[in-house]
């Protein structure tokens, strides 16, 4: 992994080019990251656009359409869209983030953001997201605004890079670098051969970028070997996907192009998760006066009817039901290890989230039997930060963490991160023990249930035991700097040298 050499950054014209962001549309930490990074660039005085379809739930009072219509063409034949123009609701950037939404009805006009069932099979996202990234192309012709670099993120925005590499590989965009960020590997944009039929490549380029993959089309694979520069969401994650463990068979790609890959830790809109102005929990504090924490663990403690306990160490979990967030290892029938934290230990739990139906259903077996469980199987955002606020602990057993984000709101309001030393959770978390004295949470010995286990005790001994380090670590915690400015600086120098490489070609 390379770090990024020290540029004086110029303004720049960036496109971002993301199936989320938030408040758009949004499923997971995606939607997070594009738009807060993409308003933190603006801030520092670059042109930045954001390109995203608009969904069926996509509000469209606050946008206004582009006069008249955009034709894409695609392998079969051209698709008329209507583009919709929107900014970000931020105030604090220079330049205003313009978003413009990618409106067809047959392709996006579906509450679901991903494939239907059956979708990726008949590859129909590889059609919906070609249509995007070409659209992407297409509409900085009508608006006549080139960028100097087109960042795109995630496997549905990695044709943006291939088609640099070809069909578009022609002025104005012939001086455009291609970024390309990883934000999750595990999601790489996988469709049978047939497939490609929806693309407006020939064999020759669908073999020249890489494509195909063990007899199928793996796009997020050709994004790494097409873009100028790759990133990927923390320091820790970049070396991971280097080695086979972590890498879901791409760890050889990426190896080849390791020189090329940076690990930038992304950031949290820190005036949106600020314990001192927070208007979604019931009292503020600081790493000052933490009293108003105190009065949060009770709210949440009084809304779900528990004991109204201020010694009862009180573990917090917002998280997507599924095997890479440690699921099975907590609720797995037989072995895994919630069960046993319930019964033999006084502490509460609260969870929050959604996914695969049969852990949603152990969740809520285990908060029938258990009083002091309870289940939410839902998403809601002030629920989410009262969370954050009244725990003391915030639990994160994920098998593998790109960068997360819930640790570091967590140690925004004095919640000490139980979790997994992987990815950006090794980044962000200082473990308990360390002997730099700097600790700021507790790191699992491992993420199978006794790993789970080990640490959830080590961290309430901690709580009885040792108060006084507890305190510490919490008000070490909240005086950390989680903001998008370090990353937003880091970008800025991924940007120039992919520029640099750009104009070597």
């Amino acid at each position: 992994m390379n770090t990024p050499i020290d540029f004086a950054a110029p303004p720049m014209r960036i496109l971002m080019i993301s199936s989320e962001a938030s408040p758009f549309a949004k499923v997971g930490g995606l939607a997070d990251a594009v738009p807060a990074l993409a308003a933190e660039l603006a801030r520092l005085g670059h042109d930045v656009r954001l390109v995203i379809p608009r969904y069926a739930d996509t509000d469209r009072d606050n946008a206004e359409p582009i006069a008249g219509p955009l034709g894409i063409r695609m392998a079969r034949g051209e698709y008329w869209t209507e583009i919709l123009e929107s900014c970000l609701p931020r105030e604090e950037q220079t330049l205003p983030v313009r978003v413009y939404m990618i409106e067809h009805l047959e392709l996006f006009g579906r509450d679901a953001i991903y494939a239907r069932p059956g979708g990726s099979e008949s590859g129909e996202d590889l059609l919906r997201f070609g249509l995007l990234c070409r659209a992407a192309f297409q509409l900085c012709r009508k608006l006549n605004w080139y960028p100097d670099v087109m960042h795109a993120h995630d496997w549905p925005a990695a044709l943006v890079p291939i088609y640099l590499k070809t069909v578009e590989n022609i002025r104005p965009f012939d001086e455009t670098a291609g970024v390309f960020s990883i934000h999750n590997l595990g999601y790489q944009g996988v469709f049978p051969l047939e497939a490609l039929r929806h693309l407006p490549l020939n064999p020759g380029e669908v073999e020249r970028v890489g494509l195909e993959y063990f007899g199928r089309v793996n796009t997020l694979k050709a994004g790494i070997l097409c873009a100028e520069l790759v990133t990927t969401v923390s320091p820790s994650y970049a070396r991971e996907i280097q080695q086979p463990e972590h890498g879901f068979g791409l760890d050889g790609v990426l190896r080849e192009r390791s020189s090329d890959l940076f690990g930038i830790l992304n950031g949290i809109d820190v005036t949106l998760w600020s314990p001192e102005n927070d208007e979604l929990i019931p009292a503020r504090f600081d790493a000052e006066d933490l009293r108003g924490k105190s009065e949060c663990k009770a709210a949440l403690q009084k809304r779900y009817h528990l004991p109204a306990h201020a010694d009862v160490p009180l573990i917090g979990m917002i998280t997507r039901l599924v095997d890479q967030k440690g699921i099975a290892e907590l609720v797995g029938p037989g072995y895994g290890c919630l069960p046993h934290l319930l019964r033999e230990h006084d502490l509460q739990f609260v969870i929050l989230g959604t996914g695969d139906p049969h852990y949603e259903q152990g969740l809520a077996e285990l908060a029938d039997r258990h009083p002091n469980m309870v289940y939410e199987r839902m998403f809601d955002e002030q629920l989410a930060h009262l969370i954050e606020a009244a725990s003391d602990f915030f639990l994160m057993p994920s098998r593998y963490e790109p960068c997360g984000l819930n640790q570091m709101y967590s140690l925004r309001y004095g919640t000490l991160p139980i979790a997994t030393a992987t990815g950006g959770l090794r980044d962000s978390i200082v473990d308990a023990d360390d002997p730099s004295g700097n600790g700021t949470g507790f790191f699992l010995d491992s993420s199978n249930p006794s790993g789970i286990q080990h640490g959830v005790e080590r961290a309430i001994a901690t709580y009885h035991g040792e108060p006084a380090k507890l305190d510490a670590m919490r008000r070490r915690g909240m005086r950390q700097d989680f903001s998008w400015r370090h990353a937003s600086r880091e970008y800025e120098r991924v940007y120039l040298r992919a520029l640099q490489l750009r104009m070597r070609q």
